[in-house]
């Protein structure tokens, strides 16, 4: 065995120390969203540990401690002059403004779910079975919604859409739209609003979610023009959709390209298939960065195992780069595979017949 370099050791050690605090004020990030002490500081004013105990109806014992922690993080602020805590304009974007592009707690909740899920995990690497979306805790569903949905708020109507060639037109003249793996309903819901000549349907093969979606809708206005329904993406009904889109979802598929071929048959003449996938080069060493970490975390507790429970059992995981996504559209017998856009995040294809 090699002697160990001491100065490298420092160094990881180090890190480590840095990765155990994020881990650790991971939990109380969800801890102060559920108990609603974010929410309550959204405001910005400076405020007392007793006073935001009043105002949260938390005990101020624990407050102290939670307040404490975060402004060890750099979460909230301190002063030290007057005992107050308060959140900076850029901090409460994140931490208390569901409907900010920077919200990020929905990002913990998905961390969450990993920690509680991990026995099944570990299951699945001795057996090589999978572990199915809806084998998962309720935090995954809530936590992705609230995790992906500012992207979408963000890009979907403003670039995305626009993006594509002639979508954005028949979606404002009128159109017929698939959201196939829809979870919460959030991008589906946000299309509608947007385009409120067309009509929208969501499919999901989790059942819990399509309940959720529905609600949703209609508390947002827009039930009469968009609806859910439970169906697997390979046999989702309906026929001749102007445009059918995916976000986020192709990778957990184990057949995806069965899905992409059942995309083709339901696909009106001239539509459009909208691939929206994690941002991924197309080889490891350039996924070495702290986007890929994130993701390759998440592929390996919840997207490949996913994948992995279903027939075929591709397991393209959530980095599965340009190469291998335009191979999967190719093989459902498409012929126009285009990257229409990308952020930080994301990565938008256009794809047609």
């Amino acid at each position: 065995m090699r002697e160990p370099d001491m100065q490298k050791l420092d160094t990881l050690v180090s890190r480590l120390v840095g990765d155990v605090g994020a881990a650790v004020t991971g939990a109380l990030v969800v801890l102060g969203d559920h108990v609603g002490i974010f929410r309550a500081m959204a405001d910005g004013e400076p405020v007392q540990a007793a006073e935001l105990a009043a105002k949260t109806g938390v005990k101020e014992r624990y407050l102290r401690e939670w307040l404490s922690a975060q402004a060890a993080a750099d979460y909230i602020c301190y002063d030290e002059r007057t005992d107050r805590f308060s959140l900076s304009p850029e901090q409460a974007m994140v931490f208390a403004e569901e409907n900010s592009p920077a919200f990020f707690v929905g990002a913990f909740e998905v961390v969450q779910s990993m920690w509680m899920d991990e026995p099944k995990i570990a299951d699945a690497f001795r057996t090589g079975k999978g572990v199915g979306w809806h084998e998962h805790s309720n935090c995954l569903f809530r936590g992705t919604e609230r995790f992906f949905r500012p992207g979408y708020n963000s890009y979907l109507v403003a670039d995305w859409i626009p993006a594509l060639d002639g979508v954005e037109a028949k979606l404002k003249a009128g159109a017929s739209v698939a959201d196939i793996g829809c979870g919460h309903g959030a991008s589906t819901i946000l299309m509608a609003q947007a385009y409120p000549a067309s009509r929208f349907i969501g499919f999901d093969y989790h059942g819990p979610s399509i309940e959720r979606a529905r609600a949703t809708a209609e508390s947002a206005g827009v039930a009469d023009r968009v609806t859910f329904e439970q169906s697997p993406a390979a046999a989702f009904p309906g026929r001749d959709y102007d445009l059918i889109a995916m976000f986020d979802c192709l990778h957990d598929m184990g057949d995806p390209v069965g899905a992409g071929r059942h995309v083709r048959e339901t696909l009106a003449t001239g539509g459009t298939w909208m691939i929206v996938e994690p941002f991924a080069h197309d080889h490891l060493k350039d996924n070495l960065n702290p986007v890929g970490r994130v993701y390759y975390g998440a592929s390996t507790m919840i997207c490949t195992p996913a994948s992995l429970s279903q027939e075929v059992g591709l397991g393209l995981g959530a980095q599965a780069g340009e190469l291998r996504l335009r191979r999967v559209a190719l093989d459902a017998g498409f012929t126009h595979f285009h990257r229409a856009t990308e952020t930080p995040f994301n990565m938008v294809f256009e794809v047609r017949a």
